[in-house]
């Protein structure tokens, strides 16, 4: 979808009121339009911004704003979809600022299994997939990291991490030997843990 496209149930096009505006990271929208359809949330509508604003956190807090700006006048209200994303708190801040809500937690790994869940367990050496993330392995973690070009970077980056954990959102065997696949690439121990969308549905359906 392209940046700040509105898709909404008569697909894409202007939005309208009465309707609820999802501004999310791109690399959300395929859980959000798959919870969309699967519970029949037809009031909310989704925009993306580039979910390559992962790799420059310090790009999100302004993108949002000025989505948020341009479709204020559009909506009766308006979710942000990102956790803080390495944002430091400014996107909180500027969130309540903007007198929009946002859902909670540091990063999507934690809202996918459960902020308390992941907050209990502690893990200070896992390597965090998603379904996303296992699809496009290579363009955000391994070419980004120049591992494609300087392999013997991998003990800087990851010696000090143990085990890759795929957060699996879906049931798909593919997808699965592909996240430990990516495991070995990264010298890491695999571990597959299905925790669907987490905190991503139970926020969603309060809306």
């Amino acid at each position: 979808m392209p940046s700040d496209t509105v898709l909404t149930e008569e697909g894409i096009g202007p939005a309208h009121k009465g309707r609820i505006l999802l501004i999310a990271c791109g690399a959300l929208a395929r859980e959000i339009v798959d919870l969309k359809e699967a519970n029949g949330w037809t009031h909310l509508d989704l925009t993306c911004l580039p979910a390559k604003y992962h790799l420059w956190p310090d790009k999100i807090t302004e993108a949002v704003t000025e989505s948020v700006e341009k479709h204020r006048d559009s909506y009766d209200d308006i979710f942000v979809v990102y956790a803080d994303c390495g944002t430091g708190g400014l996107l909180e801040q500027r969130c309540r600022e903007l007198g929009v809500e946002m859902i909670p937690g540091p990063h999507c790994y934690s809202f996918f299994e459960g902020n308390n869940t992941f907050a209990a367990r502690e893990e200070f050496t896992a390597f965090y997939l998603t379904d996303f993330l296992v699809r496009q392995f290579d363009a955000f973690v391994w070419k980004p990291m120049g591992l494609d070009r300087h392999p013997e970077l991998r003990d800087m980056y990851f010696g000090n991490y143990e085990k890759l954990v795929y957060q699996a959102q879906t049931e798909d065997p593919a997808l699965d030997a592909k996240a430990e696949d990516c495991a070995k690439r990264l010298g890491l121990a695999y571990e597959r843990r299905f925790t669907g969308y987490g905190d991503l549905k139970t926020e969603l359906a309060k809306l």
